[in-house]
């Protein structure tokens, strides 16, 4: 016979299993809504927003398994990635330290959210999460073309972090907006938890 227990622990690994899944998908979707726009190389989407989402809602543990999980689909070589790349290569690809960072983005929003559980907190953890994800991105970039990729003629380092400047408006308004609707959000997905 099932008890009150088993059945509550049941419904939320299955809850969390759907919230993983569910969280893989909008980053495929993020993925390649927009990413026909390259700028200096980077495609521009709208997985850094749900990379943030994914940490505010699930958690920075389970936001960070939706990441690893999204992360396994790519290399496993389903079209999921910018552009409907995927497959190992992309490990050498110059824009994998984005896919890379949303690891770190989803744990330590998650973190931020779980110990400043307010609007403000909220805004901060995307605005750090979004931080995150220029610098490991940026910088992976810098590297992939200094030394396993062929570089553009005249590529500096500062080249790098100029082709970031422009998607950086629309990230930090999307930052933002994210934290605002992370933080109201949050309460509705919680009354599903109990």
């Amino acid at each position: 016979m099932t008890t009150t227990v088993e059945k509550t622990t049941n419904y939320s690994r299955t809850l969390q299993m759907v919230q993983i899944a569910m969280f893989s998908v909008l980053m495929m979707i993020g993925a390649n809504i927009s990413s026909f726009l390259v700028i200096g190389g980077v495609p521009i989407t709208l997985q850094t927003f749900f990379a943030i989402l994914a940490g505010m809602i699930l958690g920075s543990r389970t936001g960070l398994i939706a990441m690893l999980f999204y992360a396994f689909i790519g290399l496993a070589g389903l079209p999921v990635f910018a552009q409907f790349s995927g497959g190992i290569d992309s490990l050498i690809s110059p824009t994998f330290g984005f896919i890379v960072s949303y690891f770190f983005v989803a744990y330590i929003v998650g973190e931020i959210v779980r110990k400043v559980p307010s609007v403000k907190g909220f805004i901060v953890a995307a605005l750090v999460g979004t931080a995150i994800n220029y610098v490991i991105g940026t910088n992976w970039m810098y590297a992939a073309y200094k030394f396993w990729f062929a570089a553009p003629e005249g590529f500096t380092y500062q080249m790098a972090w100029a082709w970031m400047v422009v998607p950086l408006p629309k990230d930090i308004i999307l930052a933002i907006f994210a934290g605002i609707f992370g933080y109201r959000l949050k309460p509705i997905v919680q009354r599903f938890k109990k």
